[in-house]
Protein backbone atom coordinates (compact mmCIF):
# COMPACT_ATOMS: atom_id res chain seq x y z
CA UNK A 1 0.00 0.00 0.00
CA UNK A 2 2.91 2.19 0.80
CA UNK A 3 4.51 1.35 -2.35
CA UNK A 4 1.27 2.76 -4.36
CA UNK A 5 1.21 5.74 -2.37
CA UNK A 6 4.32 6.51 -3.50
CA UNK A 7 3.60 5.83 -7.00
CA UNK A 8 0.82 8.08 -6.57
CA UNK A 9 3.16 11.29 -5.14
CA UNK A 10 5.30 10.93 -7.81
CA UNK A 11 2.81 10.47 -10.67
CA UNK A 12 1.73 14.07 -8.84
CA UNK A 13 5.16 15.50 -8.84
CA UNK A 14 5.79 14.75 -12.70
CA UNK A 15 2.08 15.84 -13.57
CA UNK A 16 2.63 19.21 -11.30
CA UNK A 17 5.99 19.10 -12.99
CA UNK A 18 5.13 18.80 -16.60
CA UNK A 19 2.05 21.58 -16.60
CA UNK A 20 4.69 23.89 -15.77
CA UNK A 21 6.68 23.35 -18.57
CA UNK A 22 3.80 23.64 -20.38
CA UNK A 23 2.78 27.09 -19.54
CA UNK A 24 6.32 28.00 -19.13
CA UNK A 25 6.76 27.10 -23.39
CA UNK A 26 3.31 28.44 -24.35
CA UNK A 27 4.58 32.04 -22.54
CA UNK A 28 7.87 31.97 -24.44
CA UNK A 29 5.94 30.90 -27.28
CA UNK A 30 3.98 33.93 -27.26
CA UNK A 31 6.78 35.80 -26.26
CA UNK A 32 8.82 34.69 -29.39
CA UNK A 33 5.84 35.41 -31.70
CA UNK A 34 5.46 38.45 -30.71
CA UNK A 35 9.05 40.06 -31.11
CA UNK A 36 9.27 38.24 -34.70
CA UNK A 37 5.96 39.81 -35.81
CA UNK A 38 7.09 43.42 -34.10
CA UNK A 39 10.62 43.01 -36.05
CA UNK A 40 9.44 41.60 -39.19
CA UNK A 41 6.53 44.31 -39.35
CA UNK A 42 7.05 48.24 -40.70
CA UNK A 43 5.95 49.21 -37.34
CA UNK A 44 8.59 46.91 -35.81
CA UNK A 45 11.04 48.05 -37.60
CA UNK A 46 10.86 51.71 -37.37
CA UNK A 47 13.26 52.04 -34.41
CA UNK A 48 16.01 50.11 -36.12
CA UNK A 49 15.66 50.90 -39.21
CA UNK A 50 15.32 54.66 -39.60
CA UNK A 51 19.13 55.42 -38.11
CA UNK A 52 21.20 56.55 -41.42
CA UNK A 53 18.58 56.34 -43.75
CA UNK A 54 15.10 57.52 -45.27
CA UNK A 55 11.75 56.54 -43.41
CA UNK A 56 9.03 56.23 -46.25
CA UNK A 57 5.89 56.71 -44.93
CA UNK A 58 2.45 56.14 -46.47
CA UNK A 59 -1.19 57.64 -45.53
CA UNK A 60 -3.34 56.13 -47.57
CA UNK A 61 -7.62 55.86 -47.65
CA UNK A 62 -9.49 57.59 -45.75
CA UNK A 63 -8.03 60.62 -42.94
CA UNK A 64 -9.79 61.36 -39.60
CA UNK A 65 -8.43 62.08 -35.92
CA UNK A 66 -5.82 58.93 -34.86
CA UNK A 67 -3.91 59.76 -32.19
CA UNK A 68 -1.71 57.36 -32.63
CA UNK A 69 -0.76 58.56 -36.35
CA UNK A 70 0.55 61.79 -33.88
CA UNK A 71 1.99 59.79 -31.80
CA UNK A 72 4.14 57.32 -34.43
CA UNK A 73 4.74 61.06 -36.47
CA UNK A 74 6.52 62.60 -32.93
CA UNK A 75 8.39 59.52 -32.71
CA UNK A 76 9.82 59.75 -36.09
CA UNK A 77 10.56 63.82 -35.43
CA UNK A 78 12.84 62.05 -32.39
CA UNK A 79 14.32 59.20 -34.83
CA UNK A 80 18.01 59.56 -36.86
CA UNK A 81 15.95 59.92 -39.70
CA UNK A 82 17.79 61.19 -42.50
CA UNK A 83 14.84 62.48 -44.06
CA UNK A 84 11.05 61.75 -44.68
CA UNK A 85 9.36 60.68 -47.80
CA UNK A 86 5.50 60.96 -47.46
CA UNK A 87 3.44 58.56 -49.94
CA UNK A 88 -0.09 60.00 -50.29
CA UNK A 89 -3.07 58.31 -52.28
CA UNK A 90 -6.18 59.21 -50.02
CA UNK A 91 -9.70 61.01 -50.82
CA UNK A 92 -9.72 62.55 -47.87
CA UNK A 93 -12.13 62.84 -45.12
CA UNK A 94 -13.02 64.51 -41.88
CA UNK A 95 -11.27 68.03 -41.91
CA UNK A 96 -10.26 67.97 -38.47
CA UNK A 97 -8.31 64.60 -39.14
CA UNK A 98 -6.74 66.15 -42.11
CA UNK A 99 -6.33 69.57 -40.22
CA UNK A 100 -4.30 67.44 -37.58
CA UNK A 101 -2.26 65.27 -39.94
CA UNK A 102 -1.25 68.57 -41.75
CA UNK A 103 -0.22 69.48 -38.35
CA UNK A 104 1.86 66.94 -37.12
CA UNK A 105 3.59 67.12 -40.50
CA UNK A 106 4.34 70.61 -39.91
CA UNK A 107 6.28 69.75 -36.92
CA UNK A 108 7.94 66.66 -38.52
CA UNK A 109 9.18 69.12 -41.42
CA UNK A 110 10.86 71.51 -39.00
CA UNK A 111 13.33 68.50 -37.81
CA UNK A 112 13.49 66.45 -40.46
CA UNK A 113 14.29 67.33 -44.55
CA UNK A 114 10.44 66.30 -45.71
CA UNK A 115 8.86 65.59 -49.56
CA UNK A 116 5.82 64.28 -50.40
CA UNK A 117 4.71 61.84 -53.10
CA UNK A 118 0.88 61.65 -55.11
CA UNK A 119 0.69 57.70 -55.65
CA UNK A 120 -2.66 58.38 -57.29
CA UNK A 121 -4.85 60.46 -55.15
CA UNK A 122 -4.12 63.36 -52.85
CA UNK A 123 -7.62 65.05 -52.63
CA UNK A 124 -9.55 67.28 -50.18
CA UNK A 125 -7.73 66.26 -46.71
CA UNK A 126 -5.43 64.32 -48.60
CA UNK A 127 -4.08 67.62 -50.06
CA UNK A 128 -4.31 69.07 -47.19
CA UNK A 129 -1.95 66.71 -45.95
CA UNK A 130 0.56 67.34 -48.98
CA UNK A 131 1.17 70.80 -48.91
CA UNK A 132 2.80 70.27 -45.60
CA UNK A 133 5.52 69.71 -47.36
CA UNK A 134 7.51 72.09 -48.95
CA UNK A 135 7.97 70.30 -52.51
CA UNK A 136 5.54 67.75 -53.51
CA UNK A 137 5.98 65.56 -56.49
CA UNK A 138 3.09 63.51 -58.64
CA UNK A 139 2.86 61.20 -61.65
CA UNK A 140 0.88 62.93 -65.03
CA UNK A 141 -1.76 60.97 -64.03
CA UNK A 142 -2.23 61.25 -60.21
CA UNK A 143 -5.08 63.45 -59.02
CA UNK A 144 -4.92 66.08 -57.01
CA UNK A 145 -6.77 69.12 -55.61
CA UNK A 146 -10.62 68.90 -54.91
CA UNK A 147 -10.57 72.46 -52.58
CA UNK A 148 -13.89 72.43 -50.05
CA UNK A 149 -15.81 71.00 -47.46
CA UNK A 150 -18.81 69.69 -47.40
CA UNK A 151 -21.59 68.69 -44.71
CA UNK A 152 -23.71 65.47 -46.25
CA UNK A 153 -26.76 64.16 -43.66
CA UNK A 154 -29.35 61.70 -44.54
CA UNK A 155 -33.01 62.72 -44.49
CA UNK A 156 -35.64 60.16 -43.87
CA UNK A 157 -38.37 62.35 -43.89
CA UNK A 158 -40.43 60.56 -46.99
CA UNK A 159 -39.42 57.00 -45.98
CA UNK A 160 -40.71 57.75 -42.54
CA UNK A 161 -44.31 58.76 -44.16
CA UNK A 162 -44.33 56.14 -46.29
CA UNK A 163 -43.79 53.77 -43.56
CA UNK A 164 -46.03 55.40 -41.55
CA UNK A 165 -43.35 56.19 -38.61
CA UNK A 166 -43.08 59.75 -37.08
CA UNK A 167 -40.84 60.83 -34.85
CA UNK A 168 -40.94 63.69 -31.95
CA UNK A 169 -38.85 65.45 -29.91
CA UNK A 170 -38.26 67.51 -26.88
CA UNK A 171 -35.34 70.42 -27.40
CA UNK A 172 -33.91 73.20 -25.68
CA UNK A 173 -33.76 75.23 -28.86
CA UNK A 174 -34.68 74.88 -32.50
CA UNK A 175 -31.39 74.61 -33.80
CA UNK A 176 -30.40 71.64 -31.17
CA UNK A 177 -29.29 68.91 -32.93
CA UNK A 178 -30.22 69.86 -36.42
CA UNK A 179 -30.58 68.93 -39.04
CA UNK A 180 -31.65 65.80 -37.71
CA UNK A 181 -32.48 63.71 -40.88
CA UNK A 182 -36.13 63.45 -39.60
CA UNK A 183 -37.81 65.94 -40.76
CA UNK A 184 -37.63 68.62 -43.49
CA UNK A 185 -34.05 70.93 -42.98
CA UNK A 186 -35.23 74.36 -41.43
CA UNK A 187 -34.13 77.14 -43.11
CA UNK A 188 -32.63 78.32 -39.91
CA UNK A 189 -30.34 75.24 -39.81
CA UNK A 190 -29.64 75.32 -43.39
CA UNK A 191 -28.13 78.88 -42.98
CA UNK A 192 -26.64 77.08 -39.80
CA UNK A 193 -24.72 74.30 -41.80
CA UNK A 194 -24.08 76.93 -44.69
CA UNK A 195 -22.32 78.82 -42.18
CA UNK A 196 -19.73 76.31 -41.06
CA UNK A 197 -19.10 74.90 -44.66
CA UNK A 198 -18.00 78.72 -45.88
CA UNK A 199 -15.39 78.79 -42.39
CA UNK A 200 -13.99 75.86 -43.01
CA UNK A 201 -13.50 76.64 -46.73
CA UNK A 202 -11.94 80.02 -45.81
CA UNK A 203 -9.72 78.24 -43.86
CA UNK A 204 -8.68 75.39 -46.57
CA UNK A 205 -8.48 78.64 -49.18
CA UNK A 206 -6.04 80.54 -47.12
CA UNK A 207 -4.49 77.30 -46.06
CA UNK A 208 -3.58 76.76 -50.08
CA UNK A 209 -3.03 80.39 -50.55
CA UNK A 210 -0.13 80.57 -47.87
CA UNK A 211 1.63 77.20 -48.25
CA UNK A 212 1.84 77.00 -52.29
CA UNK A 213 1.92 80.76 -52.82
CA UNK A 214 -0.80 81.77 -54.54
CA UNK A 215 -2.34 85.10 -56.04
CA UNK A 216 -6.55 85.05 -55.77
CA UNK A 217 -6.86 84.62 -59.60
CA UNK A 218 -4.81 81.39 -59.42
CA UNK A 219 -6.58 80.59 -56.34
CA UNK A 220 -10.06 81.22 -57.73
CA UNK A 221 -9.11 78.79 -60.32
CA UNK A 222 -8.17 75.80 -58.50
CA UNK A 223 -10.21 76.08 -55.35
CA UNK A 224 -13.48 75.53 -57.14
CA UNK A 225 -13.82 71.73 -55.86
CA UNK A 226 -12.50 69.57 -59.00
CA UNK A 227 -9.51 67.33 -59.21
CA UNK A 228 -6.64 67.72 -61.48
CA UNK A 229 -4.03 65.48 -63.52
CA UNK A 230 -0.48 65.62 -62.19
CA UNK A 231 0.29 67.42 -65.55
CA UNK A 232 -2.17 70.29 -65.17
CA UNK A 233 -1.38 70.66 -61.39
CA UNK A 234 2.25 71.72 -62.35
CA UNK A 235 1.46 74.69 -64.18
CA UNK A 236 -1.91 75.55 -61.23
CA UNK A 237 1.31 75.27 -58.63
CA UNK A 238 -1.05 72.76 -56.96
CA UNK A 239 2.29 70.59 -56.86
CA UNK A 240 5.94 71.39 -57.93
CA UNK A 241 7.13 68.49 -60.02
CA UNK A 242 6.57 64.98 -62.01
CA UNK A 243 7.51 61.98 -61.56
CA UNK A 244 7.99 59.48 -58.53
CA UNK A 245 9.98 58.43 -55.91
CA UNK A 246 13.05 58.47 -57.25
CA UNK A 247 12.57 61.96 -58.30
CA UNK A 248 11.47 63.17 -54.64
CA UNK A 249 15.19 61.59 -53.41
CA UNK A 250 17.21 63.58 -55.99
CA UNK A 251 14.96 67.10 -54.27
CA UNK A 252 15.89 65.82 -51.21
CA UNK A 253 19.71 65.08 -52.30
CA UNK A 254 20.34 68.51 -54.28
CA UNK A 255 18.23 70.94 -52.28
CA UNK A 256 18.07 69.44 -48.79
CA UNK A 257 21.80 68.06 -48.55
CA UNK A 258 20.13 64.13 -47.93
CA UNK A 259 23.41 61.48 -48.19
CA UNK A 260 23.21 60.15 -51.70
CA UNK A 261 22.41 56.34 -51.72
CA UNK A 262 20.68 56.23 -47.84
CA UNK A 263 18.69 53.25 -47.68
CA UNK A 264 14.54 53.71 -47.43
CA UNK A 265 12.80 52.11 -45.23
CA UNK A 266 8.89 51.54 -44.35
CA UNK A 267 7.93 53.51 -40.93
CA UNK A 268 4.58 52.28 -39.97
CA UNK A 269 1.98 54.84 -38.56
CA UNK A 270 0.06 51.82 -37.06
CA UNK A 271 2.02 49.60 -36.07
CA UNK A 272 -0.47 47.85 -33.80
CA UNK A 273 -0.91 44.53 -32.47
CA UNK A 274 -4.79 44.26 -33.33
CA UNK A 275 -3.62 44.64 -37.21
CA UNK A 276 -1.21 41.81 -38.13
CA UNK A 277 -3.33 39.26 -38.71
CA UNK A 278 -1.02 36.52 -39.02
CA UNK A 279 0.23 37.34 -35.28
CA UNK A 280 -3.69 37.05 -33.87
CA UNK A 281 -3.94 33.42 -36.05
CA UNK A 282 -0.96 31.89 -34.21
CA UNK A 283 -1.43 33.36 -30.95
CA UNK A 284 -5.22 31.89 -31.36
CA UNK A 285 -3.74 28.70 -31.93
CA UNK A 286 -1.34 28.76 -28.93
CA UNK A 287 -4.75 29.58 -26.69
CA UNK A 288 -6.38 27.09 -28.73
CA UNK A 289 -3.72 24.52 -27.06
CA UNK A 290 -3.88 25.37 -23.85
CA UNK A 291 -8.04 24.75 -23.78
CA UNK A 292 -8.88 28.85 -23.58
CA UNK A 293 -11.37 28.44 -26.86
CA UNK A 294 -13.07 31.30 -26.22
CA UNK A 295 -10.52 33.89 -25.99
CA UNK A 296 -9.05 32.58 -28.70
CA UNK A 297 -12.29 33.31 -30.80
CA UNK A 298 -11.91 36.64 -29.66
CA UNK A 299 -8.61 37.28 -30.57
CA UNK A 300 -9.49 36.07 -34.07
CA UNK A 301 -12.36 38.65 -34.44
CA UNK A 302 -10.61 41.67 -32.94
CA UNK A 303 -10.49 44.15 -35.43
CA UNK A 304 -13.52 43.39 -36.98
CA UNK A 305 -14.68 47.19 -34.76
CA UNK A 306 -11.96 48.88 -36.52
CA UNK A 307 -12.61 48.14 -40.20
CA UNK A 308 -16.44 49.00 -39.71
CA UNK A 309 -15.51 52.20 -38.02
CA UNK A 310 -13.64 53.53 -41.49
CA UNK A 311 -17.09 53.95 -42.70
CA UNK A 312 -18.34 56.28 -39.88
CA UNK A 313 -17.24 59.90 -41.08
CA UNK A 314 -18.95 62.58 -39.21
CA UNK A 315 -18.98 66.06 -39.25
CA UNK A 316 -17.42 68.42 -41.62
CA UNK A 317 -15.21 66.21 -44.31
CA UNK A 318 -13.25 67.50 -46.44
CA UNK A 319 -13.11 64.79 -48.86
CA UNK A 320 -13.48 63.85 -52.76
CA UNK A 321 -16.20 61.11 -53.35
CA UNK A 322 -17.59 60.97 -57.01
CA UNK A 323 -21.19 60.12 -56.75
CA UNK A 324 -21.51 56.27 -57.91
CA UNK A 325 -24.08 54.68 -59.91
CA UNK A 326 -26.45 51.66 -58.57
Amino acid sequence: MSLDSDVIVDRRRIRRKLTFWRVLAVVFAIAGIITIATLASPGGRNVLATSGSIARVNIEGLIRSDQDRVEALERLENSRAAAVVIHINSPGGTTAGSEQLFDALTRLKAKKPLVVVVEGLAASGGYIAAIAADHIVAQQSSLVGSIGVLFQYPNFTDLLKTIGVKVEEVKSSPLKAAPNGFEPTSPEARDALDSLVKDSYAWFRSLVKDRRGMDDALLEKVADGRVFTGRQAVSLKLIDQLGDEKAAIAWLVAEKNVKKDLPIRDYSLSPRFGDLTFLRTAVSMVLDACGLGAIARQVEQAGVTSAVDRFALDGMLALWRPATSN
